[in-house]
C-alpha cells in the first residue's frame, strides 16, 4: 500500500512539471432527457475550451503545445446519484471514497473508458432545466486528485458557462484552489479576471477558479463567453506554470 501510494503520488506531482500535454476525458452522463442541439453544442466548443487554455498557458510559459487534450466520451446513462459523504469522519470519508469509486467505475465501463490512459477524468451530468428561468451548475472534485464532477442543467445559454466550471474542477485535480471566500465572493485581487484593469470594475475577464466575472465588490454574474476566461497568476503559481 505504502508504494502504491508513493507511485500514485510521484504521478500526480509530475502532471505539473509540465514536460507533456494532460490527457482528460470529459464524460458526458446525460440524467434524464436533454435537448440534443445543446448537447452537440457542449461537444462542439470543447476544441474552443482547449484552445484557451493553451492561449492562457502561453501567457506564462512556452511548453508545452499545449497543456491538455481532451477526449469527449458518451453521452452515458446517469444510473445513480452521485455519492455524497455521510459525514467528516475517517471512516465517512472511506465510505464515500468506495462509493464514488463504485459509482465512476460504472460510468467508465458504460463509455468503454481507459481510465489508465488518462491524467484526470471530468464527469459532466448533464439535465433539463427544471424552470424557464432558472439554471442550476455545480462541482466537486478531488483537490490534487484524478476525477472531477459537475452536474448542469444544460441549454443553449449554459453550454460556456459549463464549460467554465468544467475548467474549474479540472484546475482543482492538478492542484488549483478556490479564489472565492465563505461569501461566495470572489477575492480580491486573486479572484478577479484582470487585477491590474483600469478602471477595477466591472471585470471584462473571469478567473476559473472564483464563481463568476466581477461586476463590484459583493456582486458578480456568470461568464457567458469562454473568451472571459482568464488563468491568473495564482492559479497559474499553484498549478505550475509558473515556478
Amino acid at each position: 500500500m505504502l508504494l502504491y501510494a508513493a507511485s500514485t503520488l510521484r504521478r500526480r506531482h509530475a502532471r505539473t512539471e509540465w514536460s507533456r500535454s494532460l490527457d482528460v476525458a470529459l464524460v458526458l452522463v446525460r440524467d434524464g432527457p436533454i435537448d440534443p442541439g445543446a448537447l452537440e453544442a457542449l461537444r462542439a466548443r470543447v476544441p474552443a475550451l482547449e484552445e484557451k487554455l493553451t492561449a492562457e498557458l502561453h501567457r506564462y510559459r512556452g511548453a508545452p503545445d499545449r497543456p491538455f487534450r481532451f477526449v469527449v466520451r458518451g453521452p452515458v446513462e446517469l444510473h445513480a446519484p452521485r455519492p455524497e459523504p455521510a459525514g467528516e469522519g475517517t471512516f465517512d470519508l472511506a465510505k464515500h471514497a468506495w462509493a464514488l469509486w463504485r459509482w465512476t467505475a460504472r460510468l467508465d465501463e458504460a463509455a468503454a473508458l481507459d481510465t489508465g490512459a488518462y491524467d484526470a477524468r471530468v464527469y459532466v451530468v448533464l439535465k433539463a432545466p427544471a424552470t424557464a428561468t432558472r439554471r442550476f451548475v455545480e462541482g466537486a472534485s478531488e483537490q490534487g486528485g484524478r476525477i472531477g464532477m459537475l452536474e448542469v442543467d444544460l441549454d443553449a445559454s449554459m453550454v460556456d458557462f459549463a464549460l467554465f466550471v468544467t475548467t474549474h474542477e479540472l484546475l482543482h485535480t492538478i492542484g488549483a484552489l478556490d479564489k472565492y471566500g465563505p461569501d461566495g465572493n470572489a477575492r480580491i485581487p486573486d479572484g478577479l479576471g484582470d487585477p491590474e484593469a483600469h478602471p477595477l470594475f466591472p471585470q471584462t475577464l473571469a478567473e476559473p477558479m472564483a464563481r463568476g466575472r466581477v461586476i463590484a465588490p459583493g456582486r458578480e454574474e456568470p461568464p457567458d463567453s469562454l473568451e472571459m476566461l482568464r488563468v491568473g497568476k495564482a492559479t497559474a503559481r499553484e498549478i505550475g506554470w509558473i515556478d
